[in-house]
C-alpha cells in the first residue's frame, strides 16, 4: 500500500498514532530575514517497513535544513488537574511516545501504522527578494510513487532588527558537558565541543551565558566545574588566575553571546553558607573551607574581600562590566530575608559597583530594595510591575496549567507565544534554569535525556523542564520546543522593529501569562497584520 504524506505547520505536534490528514499545500508569511519551519508528515499501512527519503528544493537564496523528529518516552502528563485542552498536548497519547529531538537525517525506515515527521528549517539568504517563493518537498518511498508537496512562502519587505533591552538566559551547565563527553574538566576536548553549544544558544535568541567562575551552587552539590583557578598562597591570602575565564568569555563573544551572568556567591534556598570553592579548579576535590562555613563568616568575608576586587579588575580589562549580571542567592523565600540582607551588605561593602538580580517571588525583597533587579515567577510577575518595580521574569517547574511554559506536553502553538508575552509588558529579561540539566535531580548522576526528561523527580519536576537541548556526538541536538521558543523571539523583534506600542489594540488579547491567545490561527493572523503594516 502507498505511503501517505502531508504538510503541517511547525505548531502541531504529531504522535505515532496521529491519523492521516489531507494537506498538500501550506502558506507561510515571514520577514525577509526571518527563520521559519514546517513539517512533512507520513504514515503507511503496508505491513513491511520501508525506507522513505525526503528531498527539499527551494530558492537558491534559502538555506534549508531537513531533520527527522525523534520520539522519546514520556511516562506521565505534567498537568494533573482538570485543564482546558488548549493547555495540554497529547492527552490521548501520554503516557506514550512524544516527538521532541531533531536528528540530522533526511530518511527513515518507516514502520507500518506509525506516523513520523520531518522538520524543515528555512533561513532566507541575504540577497533574497521580498516576493512570493515556493519550496517543494518530495517524499520518496523505496517502493511506490513519490509525492511532491508545495509550500508557498511570502517574504515581506521588512528586515527584523536585533532585539534590544530584553535579555535572555537559560542556565548552561558545564558540569553536564564534562560528564557527558567525559572530558578531563577543561581539557582540549571540552574546548572543542563547547563552540557548537555556544553557537546554538546564540542562534536561538539567547544573548546571556552563565559563566561558572565557581561551581554553580544550584540544585544540589555539583561536580567541580570551576573556571577560575584559585590558590591559597598563605593564611587568609588568595591568588586568582583568570586565563580559562577569559577563554570562555572570548569564545562566547565569538559565537554571538554578548552578556555574562556570574556565579551566585551564596548557597541556594536559604543564603546560609559560603559556596564550595576549590583549590585550583577542583581536580583534586580540595575545598578551601568546610561546606558548613557560614555565608557571613570571617573566613568567607576575607575571601570575598580579595575575590570581588579581582573580579572587578577582570571585568574592566575585558570591557564587560556593563554587560554582566550578578546574583546573591537563588530563590530565597520569606524566611530568608534576614540572611539575604546580611549577604547583600557584604557585597555592598566589597563591591559597591555591583548590581544584583535573583530569581525570587516574594515582593518584600524588592520593596525593601534588597535586590536591584528581581526576577519573579510568571505567576506573580505582573504584581511587581503593578507596583512600578522593574524586573525580569522566570518559570521553573511551575506554574503549569494555563500559564506559559515549554514542557514536553505544552502545545507548540502555546510555546510560540513567548515572544508576544515578553513584549506585552516592560520586563527586562527572561531566565530559565534548565538548558542542559542532564542529571538526576540534586545529584551528579547523569540520566539519559532520550529516555528521561524529568530528572527522575516527577511530579515535582516537569517532563521537559530540565533541558531544552539533547547531547549529540559533536554538539547539541535541538528539541522542537527549543526551536519554537527561538522562533517566537522573532515575534518580539518584529513588534520592536515596527515600534508597536505595548498597549496597541493588536496586543489587547494578551492579558497575562495565563490569559492569552493559545491557538496557531491567532498568532498567524496577527503576524500577517503586522507584516502587512510595512506594505
Amino acid at each position: 500500500m502507498a505511503v501517505f504524506s502531508w504538510l503541517s505547520s511547525s505548531f502541531v505536534r504529531h504522535f505515532p498514532r496521529t491519523e492521516v490528514r489531507c494537506s498538500d499545500r501550506l502558506t507561510i508569511d515571514a520577514a525577509l530575514n526571518e527563520r521559519f519551519s514546517f513539517q512533512v508528515v507520513m504514515r503507511m499501512d503496508n505491513p513491511i517497513p520501508q525506507k522513505v527519503c525526503v528531498e527539499v528544493d527551494g530558492s537558491g537564496e534559502m538555506s534549508i535544513r531537513v531533520r527527522r523528529i525523534g520520539y522519546v518516552p514520556v511516562l506521565h502528563r505534567n498537568i494533573l488537574e482538570e485543564s482546558d485542552m488548549v493547555d495540554l498536548d497529547g492527552f490521548d497519547h501520554i503516557p506514550g511516545y512524544v516527538g521532541d529531538p531533531l536528528f540530522d537525517d533526511d530518511s527513515i525506515i518507516l514502520p507500518p501504522q506509525e506516523t513520523n515527521a520531518f522538520w524543515i528549517t528555512v533561513q532566507p539568504g541575504r540577497m533574497i527578494t521580498p516576493s512570493n517563493h515556493e519550496i517543494r518537498v518530495t517524499v520518496i518511498p523505496e517502493n511506490g510513487r513519490s509525492k511532491t508537496h508545495t509550500v508557498q512562502v511570502r517574504l515581506h519587505d521588512i528586515i527584523l532588527k536585533k532585539r534590544k533591552n530584553f535579555s535572555i538566559t537559560n542556565w548552561f551547565y558545564n558540569d553536564c558537558l564534562i560528564d557527558w563527553y567525559k572530558t578531563d574538566m577543561y581539557d582540549k576536548r571540552f574546548w572543542e565541543i563547547l563552540p557548537a553549544y555556544f553557537r546554538n544558544i546564540s542562534e536561538h535568541g539567547q544573548d546571556t551565558i552563565y559563566t561558572p567562575v565557581f561551581t554553580p551552587p544550584l540544585d544540589g552539590v555539583k561536580r567541580p566545574s570551576q573556571l577560575l583557578r584559585v590558590l591559597k598562597t598563605e593564611k587568609d591570602k588568595y591568588s586568582f588566575d583568570w586565563r580559562d575565564v577569559r577563554k570562555y568569555i572570548q569564545l562566547a563573544k565569538k559565537c554571538g553571546l554578548e552578556q555574562f551572568e556570574w556565579t551566585h556567591p551564596f548557597t541556594q534556598w536559604g543564603v546560609e553558607n559560603a559556596i564550595r570553592i576549590y583549590q585550583g579548579q577542583g581536580h583534586e576535590g580540595k575545598l578551601l573551607w568546610n561546606p558548613s562555613t557560614g555565608a557571613t563568616s570571617k573566613r568567607y568575608r576575607t575571601f570575598l574581600s580579595q575575590y570581588l576586587p579581582s573580579l572587578h579588575r577582570f571585568l574592566t580589562a575585558e570591557k564587560i562590566l556593563d554587560k554582566s549580571f550578578f546574583h546573591v542567592s537563588d530563590e530565597p523565600y520569606r524566611d530568608h530575608l534576614e540572611n539575604y540582607n546580611k549577604a547583600r551588605e557584604i557585597l555592598k561593602e566589597f563591591a559597591p559597583w555591583m548590581k544584583v538580580m535573583d530569581a525570587l517571588s516574594n515582593i518584600g525583597f524588592a520593596r525593601q530594595g534588597l535586590t536591584d533587579m528581581p526576577i519573579p515567577s510568571t505567576s506573580v510577575a505582573l504584581d511587581f510591575l503593578a507596583e512600578g518595580i522593574e524586573s525580569w521574569c522566570y518559570y521553573c517547574c511551575h506554574p503549569r496549567g494555563e500559564y506559559i511554559n515549554r514542557l514536553i506536553d505544552t502545545p507548540l502553538a502555546k510555546i510560540a507565544m513567548h515572544g508576544f508575552l515578553f513584549y506585552r509588558w516592560p520586563f527586562r529579561g527572561f531566565l530559565h534554569w534548565g538548558l542542559n540539566y542532564w542529571n538526576k535531580s540534586q545529584s551528579n548522576d547523569l540520566i539519559d535525556p532520550f529516555t528521561v526528561q524529568d530528572g527522575l523527580k516527577w511530579p515535582d519536576w516537569s517532563y521537559g523542564d530540565t533541558f531544552q537541548i539533547y547531547p549529540g556526538p559533536k554538539g547539541p541536538i535541538d528539541s522542537i520546543r527549543w526551536e519554537i521558543f527561538g522562533q517566537s523571539l522573532q515575534d518580539y523583534q518584529l513588534l520592536q522593529t515596527l515600534g508597536i506600542d505595548r498597549n496597541h489594540k493588536i496586543l489587547t488579547p494578551v492579558r497575562s501569562f495565563a490569559d492569552f491567545p493559545k491557538t496557531e490561527i491567532w498568532r498567524r493572523n496577527t503576524r500577517k497584520k503586522l507584516l502587512d503594516m510595512r506594505c
